[in-house]
């Protein structure tokens, strides 16, 4: 069965995808910046839910490269995750050069006894993204999150495509970025994977006031409608995937 993956951050879109049909939960802070490690509270919320979570691992915001302060915090952030019970965390971190920093990666791995590995999408980035998968293979990760190095999975089609041949069966290929109801199908017969990754996220109506004391941007929450639609298209497109 095709399954799809819901990142979030707020209880309301744990409640919403759970609601919706989704079948795991990525856990956020700050998906404006692509995700950053979520809170403590979040994750012990989140593990209450009886879908399985993964907790994001990212400091900060910006790049993917990270000096021993930053791993030791990313190291004390993984105990977190496991503390409260989730199933487990999504990791990425990158050398100078966009190529993996496989040393770093290996020694926050050593934190995730029994937990799943999802590799984030700093491997969207790497200049050769067959020998980087096959290292996520060696390392024990779950999965890859990816848009084959394009900006969306749309885009990225061949290179998903490619990597899910190559990944024979070995790590899953989880497909992201852009990712709607609307394309889901169009991914999944093009590429093979069994995986997709999406924020369905939409407006939400802002309190009259509030932009003028700096308190952020356009308030977003999870929309459990666009999140079902997706479920019911990923589902379908089941049938015809290639063989």
């Amino acid at each position: 069965m095709n399954r799809v993956e819901i990142c979030i951050e707020t209880p309301q879109g744990v409640d919403a995808a759970h609601a919706a049909g989704a079948d795991r939960l990525e856990l956020c802070a700050s998906l404006d910046v692509g995700g950053l490690t979520p809170s403590v509270g979040l994750m012990r919320y989140a593990a209450r839910c009886p879908l399985p979570c993964l907790a994001m691992i990212r400091p900060r915001a910006g790049s993917f490269l990270f000096d021993a302060e930053e791993a030791a915090v990313m190291k004390d952030d993984i105990r977190a995750a496991r503390q409260a019970g989730l199933a487990g965390v999504v990791l990425g971190a990158s050398r100078p050069d966009r190529s993996l920093d496989r040393d770093l990666l290996l020694r926050l791995s050593e934190e995730c006894h029994g937990m799943e590995r999802t590799l984030h999408r700093a491997f969207d980035l790497v200049p050769d993204p067959f020998s980087e998968l096959e290292f996520a293979i060696e390392a024990g990760f779950t999965r890859i999150l990816t848009s084959g190095q394009k900006p969306s999975a749309l885009q990225g089609v061949e290179g998903l495509a490619r990597l899910q041949h190559l990944a024979q069966g070995r790590i899953v290929i989880l497909a992201g970025s852009g990712v709607t109801a609307g394309n889901v199908q169009t991914v999944i017969t093009r590429t093979g994977v069994t995986e997709v990754h999406a924020s369905c996220r939409k407006p939400a109506a802002p309190l009259a006031g509030d932009d003028a004391f700096g308190f952020g941007s356009q308030p977003v929450i999870t929309d459990p409608d666009a999140i079902r639609a997706l479920v019911a298209a990923t589902r379908q497109a089941a049938g015809n995937q290639p063989l």
